[in-house]
C-alpha cells in the first residue's frame, strides 16, 4: 500500500517560533507573525498540493479560525487537495453535519474528509454550550456516528438515545463519496468509539513501542466488533539535508523559548483532561533536558503547544527511516507540520517524499 501524506493548516496562524494553542493553553503572539488570511493559508494548501501532499488537516477549538468554513473558500484555490476538517459533535446536530457532508462533497468534488474531536477538556466544551463529562461526550459521539452513518447509507433514521434524539431523519441527496472518518484518543472510551466507527484510528506521534501497543489495542478491539481499522499518526517535522542542520533547527527553537512561558503552558496543559495529552507530557515531563525520546524523534514543541507535541528530526534520509520504521508497525497515513508551515511543505516535499518514492512506499496522487 502506497503511504499516504497530509500537511496542515495553522488556522491559529504561522510562525518561525512554535505557535502554542490548544487543550487548555495559551496561544501566545507567535501566530500572529502571520495570520491565518485565506491568501496565506491558500498559499500553503497550494504548495501542499503541488508537493503531492494527498490532504491538509485543519484544528478545531476557540483557538483557531472555525475549520468548515475555512476549508469549504479554500476548496475556490486549489484543485485536488482534499481537507480534513475536524468538528466536535457535541456543537452540531447529526443530521445537519450529515447534509453539509454531502454538501461539501457535491461543491468540492469530493474533497472532505472528516476528524470528529470529542473534545477533551470541559471548560472549553462549557464555553460552547455543552455540559456533559469525558465520558458521556464519547458515548454521544457513538450515537452521533451511528446515525450519521445510517444517513450517508440512505436510511431515514429513528433515534432515542441517552444523548441524542432524531425523528424520521434523512439526507435527500446523499455525499458521494461517503467521506471517510478520522478519529484519534487514549482512553478506554476512546478506543471502543473508534473501533465501532472510525475508518482510520490517529494516534500523536508517540516513540514506536507505545504506538505499537496502541495500535494493538485497537485492532483487537476492533477485532470484536467485525471491522478493520486503518492507522494514521499526527507529527511535526524538521528535515533537512543533514542531521547537524535539522538538529540546529531544534537548538533555535528552544532557544526562542521563554522559560516562563514554558511554565505557564505545562501547568495549563496539566489540567488537562485528555489521556492523549497527559502520555504526550509524560515523554519530557516539563523539561528541555532530555527531548529526544527515541532516535530521530524530538519532544520540545509540546513543551509550548498542546496537542501533538513531537517532530521527525533529521536528514531527509533519516526522517524517511523512522516513516518507513512507523509504516512497519501499521501506519499508513502520516498528518504533518511544520515551523513555519509553508517552508518546510517544500523540505519535506521536496526531501523525503522522493526518497519514499524510491522505496516504492508513496506515489504522487
Amino acid at each position: 500500500m502506497s503511504l499516504t501524506f497530509h500537511w496542515f493548516l495553522p488556522t491559529n496562524g504561522d510562525s518561525r517560533q512554535i505557535v502554542g494553542g490548544g487543550h487548555g493553553s495559551t496561544p501566545g503572539t507567535a501566530g500572529t507573525d502571520r495570520p491565518p488570511s485565506i491568501a496565506y493559508l491558500g498559499q500553503i494548501a497550494r504548495t501542499a498540493e503541488q508537493l503531492g501532499f494527498e490532504g491538509a488537516l485543519t484544528p478545531t477549538g476557540a483557538w483557531c479560525e472555525d475549520a468548515w468554513l475555512t476549508t469549504a473558500m479554500l476548496t475556490q484555490v486549489t484543485e485536488r487537495l482534499k481537507y480534513l476538517v475536524a468538528f466536535r459533535p457535541g456543537q452540531i446536530s447529526p443530521t445537519l453535519a450529515a447534509q453539509m457532508a454531502a454538501t461539501y462533497q457535491r461543491q468540492s468534488g469530493g474533497r472532505l474528509l472528516l476528524n470528529v474531536v470529542t473534545g477533551g477538556e470541559s471548560a472549553e466544551q462549557r464555553a460552547y454550550g455543552d455540559f456533559l463529562d469525558k465520558d458521556a461526550r464519547y458515548a454521544r459521539t457513538g450515537e452521533f456516528l451511528s446515525i450519521t452513518r445510517r444517513l450517508w447509507a440512505g436510511e431515514t433514521v429513528d433515534h432515542d438515545g441517552v444523548h441524542l434524539r432524531v425523528e424520521q431523519a434523512t439526507v435527500n441527496r446523499l455525499p458521494d463519496p461517503v467521506p471517510p472518518v478520522y478519529f484519534g484518543g487514549s482512553s478506554p472510551a476512546a478506543g471502543d468509539v473508534a473501533a465501532r466507527y472510525a475508518d482510520v484510528y490517529l494516534t500523536w506521534g508517540e516513540p514506536p513501542a507505545q504506538v505499537r501497543e496502541k495500535l494493538a489495542w485497537i485492532r483487537e478491539l476492533a477485532a470484536a466488533q467485525g471491522r478493520v481499522v486503518r492507522f494514521g499518526i499526527r507529527l511535526h517535522v524538521i528535515t533537512r539535508d543533514t542531521s547537524a542542520q535539522a538538529w540546529a533547527e531544534t537548538e533555535r527553537l528552544l532557544a526562542s523559548m521563554d522559560p516562563a512561558r514554558v511554565r505557564e503552558t505545562q501547568r495549563a496543559l496539566g489540567r488537562s483532561e485528555s489521556e492523549g495529552q497527559r502520555r504526550m507530557l509524560a515523554l519530557h515531563g516539563g523539561s528541555a533536558e532530555r527531548l529526544e525520546i527515541h532516535p530521530g524523534l524530538w519532544a520540545g514543541i509540546g513543551l509550548l503547544r498542546g496537542g501533538a507535541g513531537t517532530a521527525l528530526v533529521g536528514s531527509h534520509r533519516e526522517v524517511a527511516d523512522l516513516i518507513t520504521e512507523y509504516h512497519e508497525l501499521g501506519v499508513d497515513e502520516f498528518v504533518l507540520s511544520g515551523i513555519p508551515h509553508l517552508e518546510e511543505a517544500y523540505w519535506f516535499g521536496e526531501g523525503v517524499l522522493p526518497l519514499l518514492a524510491a522505496r516504492n512506499l508513496w506515489r504522487r496522487p
